[in-house]
């Protein structure tokens, strides 16, 4: 048995629930007398959209068929090896699941070097590699064509990314050092940095072909045949495969600066992957990949061990598992049919939402405001929004005109409303006024038409009091941007009753939302959160705290904006109102800032002026700040808002808001954009301490979001 063949057994049995993906080597004849070739196929047996990972036992089933190929290439029976996988799926990297399992720095580094002997392999056979990239490719799908000689891609890839960063790791199977040595630094840093830190956005088949990834791109319909056409070719000479030099002076260093740059505007140091993968990447500028490989080892096990890496996963699992069955939902056959949407409001947020419904739902859309201009305004708004997608080729130009036919308004609720299956209000956040109508809109309205609500914190049981059916009154909360963020939260009222909101989740589903059930309390759960958290930040800078220290005290959290940069995005006038609804509620621990009322009252629309090209306190804010004389360090600042927090989500949980500390940091991740490498926020607070400081516990059991015991 081979050193990897022994490494890789004894790392298998640490696997105990892999999902084995076997590698099936098969020969045949190449076009135009090329020779004969061998075709290495992953497949996991599962059906076509589950995803080929590799672990232990999968990689030692690479490895052995890399055994047989090897001898047939050192034996002359073959000209070429290829790697593919089972259809749409080429293979999505390391098995997450059993990494989440290990608890020892020399298992977490076995598992390093055992996909680097046998991905290191190919590069290493007597004939020429070659991968083909047919379906997505993520991680260690992409690093394993790394190291084959020539890649292809098909065009119709949806996904392609090394996302080892975004989740708290760093590409460890070649990734960091042969991709910036194919593509150069700059293009390496945006894929494994600055597309992992933007919310793991994926590369298509296209971007990757462009890049210099692929040397060669296919259409879908016929990938495989083509690819093997274009291997014959390359293989007779008659292709010569020409790859630019690679700028390995002050460019490359530029790169990694870059890198570093991007680095810190997103997690501002909080998190060590993007720096551990940057160090690989400006230690490969001389091209010693081993050098490399052993940097990669050594960075992957020391991340494995890391809490980061563990609220990675943990988050990861939350959006693709949690978010796809959400908690508490009511069964869905009671669900009703949506076959006519009613928008009450033509403005920003209500015509998003019109779009929104128009786009997933290809249902007749109906918009109602006070006069004709607000609701020719907001139809408009969703004729250009589709002319938008149809100039990008998003869509053709019948789809556009169905789209736009599907669209109306009126003025008449009776006339827009009468024969439709849900409509939801997007009108001024006062709960007179919303009150007002919903008893527009029940009297016209059929009996089975679901009325939701897009309130941010207004009571839905409230809301509803005044009906004769309050029964059939949802929360259905959406976070700006509409069409960017997944998060959807689902207010069930005190008198909601099953079937209503079994059709709110159907229509969640059906608008690709994440869906979480949240009880009727004020600001439900991402408002009230974050209201406690900025309200902290408030307080502080109200007695004394300079702005800027109370900014930068929240910095190693890794934040995607500062608080007072998230005031400004939401508004500070919503700000204000939800402040002040939650004062009323809870009055002993959420305040309304004198300050933020002044700024409010003045018009301003910020804490920060751009003038420089960076935000810098507004001249006429700091006018309007009127502060005491205690002034925190950003060690206090941050310790005190955290502990805030904290506090908030323990009573949260105890009032039973959500089901679980699982759904507060779901919640956190789709509708604010918290890391993943917090995991939401829990698996931070439990880590800093912070949890049991508060509380006296834990919000996750030891072992979930971090190192098992």
């Amino acid at each position: 048995m081979s050193t990897t063949a022994e490494l890789l057994k004894g790392a298998a049995e640490l696997f105990p629930d892999e999902v084995v993906t076997q590698a099936h080597v098969r020969h045949f004849d190449l076009p135009m007398g090329a020779g004969r070739f061998a075709l290495i196929t992953l497949d996991n047996g599962l059906d076509h959209t589950k995803p080929t990972t590799f672990g232990p036992a999968s990689l030692a089933n690479l490895n052995t068929a890399i055994d047989q190929v090897e001898k047939e290439a050192a034996d002359g029976g073959i000209v070429g090896v290829g790697i593919t996988g089972k259809p749409f799926i080429f293979a999505v990297g390391a098995d997450l699941k059993g990494v989440e399992l290990l608890t020892r720095h020399e298992d977490a580094l076995a598992i390093g070097k055992g996909g680097h002997e046998v991905f290191k392999r190919l590069s290493k056979l007597a004939v020429p590699t070659f991968a083909y990239y047919n379906g997505a490719a993520m991680g260690g799908g992409v690093e394993v064509g790394l190291h084959c000689a020539y890649r292809t891609v098909s065009a119709a890839i949806p996904a392609f990314s090394l996302p080892e960063v975004f989740l708290g790791l760093v590409p460890g199977w070649g990734g960091c050092a042969l991709l910036p040595n194919l593509i150069g630094a700059d293009k390496a840093v945006s894929v494994i940095i600055e597309n992992s830190l933007n919310q793991n956005k994926q590369l298509k088949g296209e971007q990757v072909y462009e890049l210099g990834i692929a040397d060669a791109i296919f259409e879908g319909a016929d990938f495989l045949e083509q690819s093997l056409i274009w291997t014959a070719a390359v293989l007779k000479g008659e292709i010569v495969v020409e790859r630019p030099a690679i700028d390995r002076g002050e460019a490359w260093d530029q790169a990694v600066a870059r890198g570093r740059f991007v680095a810190d505007s997103k997690v501002h140091g909080a998190a060590p992957a993007a720096y551990r993968a940057l160090d690989i990447i400006a230690a490969a500028k001389d091209g010693d990949l081993q050098r490399g490989y052993d940097a990669e080892d050594q960075a992957l096990a020391d991340l494995i061990m890391g809490g980061e890496l563990r609220a990675g996963i943990y988050s990861f699992n939350l959006v693709q598992k949690r978010g796809k069955r959400p908690a508490g939902a009511p069964d869905k056959n009671l669900a009703r049919p949506v076959t006519k949407v009613g928008v009450v409001g033509a403005g920003l947020m209500a015509s998003q939402l019109a779009l929104l419904f128009l786009r997933r739902l290809e249902v007749p859309v109906v918009l109602t405001d006070i006069d004709q201009e607000r609701v020719d305004k907001g139809v408009g708004y969703v004729h250009a929004e589709i002319d938008k997608l149809l100039g990008k080729g998003r869509i053709n130009q019948d789809k556009a005109n169905r789209l736009k036919a599907l669209v109306t308004g009126v003025l008449d609720k009776a006339e827009g409303f009468s024969n439709a299956d849900f409509v939801i209000e997007a009108v001024f956040e006062e709960i007179g006024v919303k009150q007002q109508v919903f008893a527009e809109v029940e009297a016209v309205a059929p009996a089975h038409a679901i009325l939701a609500t897009n309130t941010s914190s207004l009571s839905v049981s409230e809301m509803a009091s005044k009906l004769k059916h309050p029964e059939r009154v949802v929360g259905f909360h959406f976070f700006n941007p509409v069409a960017i963020l997944p998060l959807l939260e689902i207010v069930r009222g005190e008198k909601t009753d099953d079937a209503s909101l079994a059709t709110a989740f159907a229509v969640a589903k059906k608008l690709k939302k994440t869906a979480v059930l949240t009880k009727d309390a004020p600001a439900f759960v991402v408002n009230r959160i974050l209201t406690r958290f900025m309200g902290e930040i408030q307080n502080v800078i109200d007695e004394g705290t300079p702005v800027e220290v109370a900014e930068k005290a929240i910095e190693p959290l890794g934040l995607p904006m500062s608080p007072l940069v998230l005031l400004e995005l939401v508004g500070p006038a919503i700000g204000l109102h939800v402040s002040e609804t939650l004062n009323r509620a809870f009055p002993d621990r959420f305040t309304v800032s004198p300050n933020l009322a002044a700024v409010v009252k003045a018009g301003k629309r910020g804490f920060y002026v751009y003038d420089s090209g960076k935000p810098e306190l507004d001249p006429e804010v700091a006018a309007l700040l009127k502060q005491g004389d205690s002034v925190l360090t950003e060690e206090q600042v941050r310790a005190r808002v955290l502990d805030a927090v904290a506090q908030e989500i323990g009573l949260m949980l105890d009032e039973g808001v959500v089901a679980e500390a699982q759904d507060i940091d779901l919640c956190l991740i789709t509708g604010a954009g918290w890391p993943f490498h917090l995991g939401g926020i829990t698996p931070y607070l439990d880590r800093e301490g912070v949890s049991e400081r508060v509380n006296g516990k834990r919000f996750l059991a030891a072992g979930v979001a971090s190192v098992p015991a």
